[in-house]
């Protein structure tokens, strides 16, 4: 078993890191592959905002010849003097059925955060906030929603035989058109407006999203990212996530919630063009995005990955409010199912009520840890 950090300016081992989950999926029709373009700007230093506060490397575990797994281990600073914690993320494991290659992995992974001084190790966890986290532990019959992990049933064994415990689980749930939303969420939703002096924006086009970025950026970080466990964007990444939603949004379910002229919530959902990945690889070119653009049109799901409403609000009838607006996004549009992912299980009254909403919980993802 030979381990090796990827050097990243080797063309031919970044295709090696880049190349093997499309070798590990070739029979599983539930797989899609990430868009290649975002997938390659996550070794890019010079593309990336992540390299510009923090840094990171990528290994991988060869034998016979042959790549059998991979592993990227991130320091991400601002996370860690924000949480005032020393903590690595483990991030892309990729992995054959091969004990002795996750091993050794993990093990090029935990030496690397010791000579950093860091003293925990945790993930799946990515390069923003905004990455998805988490092993798949539940739910491997069905396609992941843009975006969202998706692995073999395997993995958790290999993770854990390498001496990481679970650390936090995150549910995603479908809604369909057939479930009877209660009508007093939209009764409530309708007073909370009025009494609170709250309005909820639509928009018809990319460039009025576009101009709202800056304010979005800060709405996150006045909603999401002041949470335990979570870092604040920086202004790049919030123009390169940007830059990355704008590809697949669809202006009419980006929905912003207005206290006066300030946003103080948001409700992000985009239709599901998984498919059309799958039947390109990943890739735009040289015609792929034409079948992403049919597939805007075909698809009838939508993914719902993005909602949060300032602290102020949320006891107040704010939450009944994003709850009503995820239901029309759904009902009141051509799509006929709803992904909506990623929910960490610590929020239970979120769920209890979501639950009662007719929302089903049928994935679950995993993050693990262990003291470095």
């Amino acid at each position: 078993m030979n381990i090796t950090e990827v050097d990243l300016s080797d063309g031919r081992q970044v295709r090696q890191f880049l190349d093997l989950p499309a070798r590990i999926y070739r029979s599983v029709p539930q797989w899609v592959p990430p868009l290649a373009s975002d997938a390659r700007r996550m070794l890019d230093r010079r593309r990336h905002p992540f390299y510009r506060h923090s840094e990171a490397a990528f290994f991988l575990a060869q034998q016979g010849g042959q790549t059998v797994g991979r592993i990227a281990v991130l320091e991400n600073r601002n996370y860690n003097a924000y949480n005032k914690e020393r903590t690595a993320f483990f991030y892309l494991f990729e992995c054959e059925d091969n004990s002795e290659a996750s091993q050794a992995l993990f093990g090029a992974t935990l030496e690397w955060a010791r000579r950093r001084h860091l003293d925990r190790l945790l993930g799946p966890k990515g390069l923003t906030p905004l990455d998805a986290m988490g092993l798949l532990v539940r739910g491997f019959e069905h396609r992941p929603a843009l975006g969202i992990p998706y692995n073999p049933p395997y993995y958790a064994s290999l993770v854990e035989a390498a001496g990481l415990r679970k650390s936090g689980e995150q549910v995603s749930g479908y809604l369909d058109r057939s479930v009877e939303f209660p009508e007093r969420i939209h009764r409530l939703a309708e007073l909370v407006q009025k009494r609170r002096g709250l309005r909820v924006a639509r928009y018809r086009s990319r460039r009025d999203l576009r101009s709202l970025v800056p304010r979005l950026g800060k709405l996150y970080n006045d909603a999401m990212g002041a949470t335990t466990g979570n870092v604040p964007l920086t202004p790049d990444e919030i123009q390169t996530i940007a830059n990355q939603m704008m590809l697949f949004a669809d202006p009419s379910l980006v929905k912003i919630v207005f206290k006066d002229d300030e946003p103080v919530g948001f409700l992000f959902a985009y239709p599901d063009v998984s498919a059309a990945l799958q039947r390109t690889g990943g890739r735009l070119l040289p015609l792929g995005w034409i079948d992403i653009l049919l597939e805007f049109r075909r698809t009838r799901w939508i993914n719902i990955n993005g909602a949060g409403i300032i602290e102020k609000y949320r006891g107040l009838g704010g939450t009944a409010l994003l709850f009503s607006e995820m239901c029309k996004s759904v009902m009141e549009s051509r799509f006929e199912f709803a992904d909506i992912v990623q929910i960490g299980v610590e929020n239970d009254p979120m769920q209890r009520e979501m639950r009662d909403l007719g929302i089903n919980f049928y994935k679950m993802h995993r993050t693990y840890e262990r003291a470095i």
